[in-house]
């Protein structure tokens, strides 16, 4: 419902926008280009989403290749100790732990569809150990945020739009997306865990570990000049993912499942799921571009570079903010913010790289809210939506300040 109020929204503002600089400003030509601007900006989408359909059956297929190479499990067990930390009310054994895992694993290879399922399935289990049906459980909390935060090792989405847009370097923002996404899946899981009042001695040994390897990294990065920074985000991201698909392929031969007939299997789903992005980007691209064409998207720009200005910090990044603030509400409508800031500043700018970086630091925590707390009729959702919003604001700020670190 929110996001059909937003699309509107876009609409109705642009129109009344439009009809203020008509008729007070006298400018003749706003209707015009709010119509080139729909127009071009629905071909766009379409050809974006085309555009898309080559990568994403590349790693659709290298996924599910990895997927029934046992690539899931392993994973799964790699994370049962923390997982048993996490969740304490969960007795030991109980299969909500496994399904759990397994979507927590899904997410971070990218394994959109198959990770869904696996959530909802964890969260029916979870329901069943709930002794008050119609509120939240703290273990049901505590998955939500997990999953709200986003974690992901390989933005598969990002990546595929970056090559389809045209990008000279369409991993550059590799490295960035894992520390944005890492603070704010850490920072989402201390909040609960503090509000839970979890066992806090390991809670603050995951935290200062997490933080730790963070502060290195970041610190060693700083360390870099630019080249060869750029460099060393473009060798490690290359090597990483080229090396992840060797590691499928081989978890693939040992589980002596047919390599090819796999990889087509999953190809296919990459065929697929670009289609059904068409209408989803050209949608939001059409409404995004006459909002922008109006003038309206300017006059929010200004507005919040004043008040950023205020604090005297630098504000280039402000023109990224507007898909910071769609993805908690629409994933599709932060992808196209974020399509529509490289058509306005280039895919390859700082604020272009800025909104892949957004894009891939956090998930849409409302659309994931409703449909896991909805699948199970839970009407109380007590502080899910808080945390989530808050660890969403930690990945944030946190991409934008590693980006600052990258790109500018």
């Amino acid at each position: 419902m929110a996001l059909n109020y937003i699309w509107v929204g876009f609409f109705i503002i642009a129109f009344f926008v439009g009809l203020i600089k008509l008729i007070i400003f006298q400018d003749t030509a706003v209707f015009a280009l709010m119509m080139k601007a729909l127009f071009d900006r629905s071909k766009l989408g379409f050809e974006l989403s085309i555009g898309l359909t080559g990568i994403l059956a590349l790693w659709m297929g290298i996924m599910k290749i990895g997927e029934k190479g046992g690539v899931i499990d392993k994973l799964s067990k790699l994370l049962s100790p923390v997982m048993r930390i996490l969740f304490p009310e969960i007795p030991k054994g109980h299969p909500a732990f496994g399904s759990m895992m397994m979507n927590f694993s899904a997410n971070m290879i990218g394994l959109d569809n198959a990770a869904t399922p696996l959530g909802l399935k964890a969260m029916d289990q979870l329901q069943e150990l709930n002794p008050k049906k119609d509120t939240a459980s703290n273990a049901q909390i505590m998955f939500l945020v997990m999953n709200t935060s986003g974690l992901t090792l390989i933005p598969v989405s990002i990546i595929a739009l970056r090559v389809s847009a045209g990008s000279a370097n369409p991993l550059g923002i590799f490295i960035p997306i894992l520390i944005a996404t890492f603070v704010s899946t850490l920072f989402g899981v201390i909040i609960t865990a503090i509000i839970q009042k979890l066992n806090l001695k390991y809670i603050a040994a995951m935290g200062i570990i997490g933080i730790g390897l963070l502060y290195s990294l970041i610190h060693f990065l700083k360390s870099l000049s630019p080249d060869n920074l750029q460099l060393f985000s473009q060798l490690f991201a290359n090597i990483l993912l080229f090396g992840v698909i060797i590691l499928f392929i081989l978890m693939g031969l040992y589980k002596k499942i047919n390599i090819y007939d796999t990889f087509i299997e999953g190809a296919k789903d990459g065929f697929q799921i670009a289609i059904k992005i068409i209408p989803y980007l050209v949608a939001m691209l059409a409404a995004i571009g006459v909002f922008t064409a109006s003038g309206a998207m300017d006059y929010l720009i200004d507005a919040l570079k004043w008040l950023f200005a205020l604090t005297g910090v630098d504000t280039t990044f402000v023109d990224a903010i507007p898909t910071a603030i769609m993805k908690p509400l629409s994933g599709s409508g932060a992808r196209a913010l974020m399509v529509d800031s490289w058509t306005t500043f280039g895919v390859d700018s700082f604020v272009g790289k800025l909104t892949s970086v957004l894009q891939g630091s956090t998930e849409t925590t409302f659309y994931v809210l409703a449909v896991y707390f909805g699948a199970v009729n839970i009407k109380n959702t007590r502080y899910a939506a808080a945390v989530g919003l808050l660890a969403d604001l930690a990945g944030v700020i946190a991409a934008i300040v590693v980006s600052y670190i990258f790109f500018a």
